[in-house]
């Protein structure tokens, strides 16, 4: 089950980091959602490593 967690929060951190460089190699980038899924991805990160 730990495993199981840890590998879906490693993916999502995966996820959200390529979508942050999608968003960042944009023309016009939207600021606001890059927040956002940084936001997100610090989250991700804490709680991997409360694990």
């Amino acid at each position: 089950m730990q495993n199981a967690h840890l590998s879906a929060l490693a993916a999502k951190h995966a996820g959200l980091e390529r979508q942050i460089a999608a968003e960042s190699h944009r023309p016009l980038p939207d600021s606001r959602t890059l927040a956002t899924l940084k936001k997100q991805k610090l989250r991700v990160k804490e709680e991997l490593a409360a694990i």
